[in-house]
């Protein structure tokens, strides 16, 4: 079921890029192939097989990377394995603070959580504010058995009790670096970088 038929569409709005003092690839395509199948696998033996799992992607990027697990997972283990997608645009912390409201894809999740391990799938782990969020939002479509988190980077700085159940790669990282994540999905390409903007020293 989709949530809020009632509400519009929202798009996707395009961040205005800055010019950065450094970029630095921590992930070429074959860094990206492989933590994507080890998390596959990982997330298989964690659960015990894929009978319960129920993939959601968080928009954007988490998106491409759910349907990459789901796909290999179904082919391992010979199931199938339902996805969805859950945007959290609205349970965002700064959302009532900006004066245009964002378009964006809605939450899209047609199978049943209840009693199911619901795994987010997430690109980047920064904060922990938008896996809150995500559990916010899936909580308006039932009640899982349990809710992992998997997620291809770990860049720490945690300001929530949130931690990754399955992780692509741990990235340690300063403040003012940004982790920029690129799928062909969406950007063409598979590379996950590290920048630095100007006025982020």
């Amino acid at each position: 079921m989709e949530r809020n038929p009632g509400c519009p569409e929202v798009f996707y709005y395009q961040e205005v890029s800055m010019a950065s003092t450094y970029t630095k690839q921590v992930m070429n395509s074959t860094d990206v192939n492989r933590s994507v199948t080890r998390l596959a696998h990982e997330i298989l033996e964690r659960n015990g097989g894929a009978d319960q799992l129920l993939l959601v992607g968080i928009l954007t990027r988490g998106e491409p990377l759910a349907k990459r697990l789901q796909s290999l997972i179904q082919k391992i283990a010979k199931v199938a394995v339902p996805m969805g997608s859950v945007n959290i645009t609205f349970h965002r912390d700064d959302f009532r603070d900006r004066l245009v409201v964002p378009q964006v894809k809605g939450t899209d999740i047609n199978d049943s959580i209840d009693d199911k391990t619901v795994v987010l799938v997430d690109d980047v782990l920064f904060t922990g504010r938008t896996i809150r969020a995500a559990m916010d939002e899936l909580n308006a479509f039932g009640r899982p058995q349990k809710v992992q988190l998997a997620v291809l980077v770990d860049r720490g700085h945690r300001e929530l009790p949130i931690r990754a159940d399955f992780v692509g790669k741990n990235i340690p990282t300063h403040e003012g670096e940004h982790v920029e994540v690129q799928l062909k999905e969406v950007d063409g390409k598979d590379q996950v970088s590290l920048a630095q903007f100007e006025g982020d020293k």
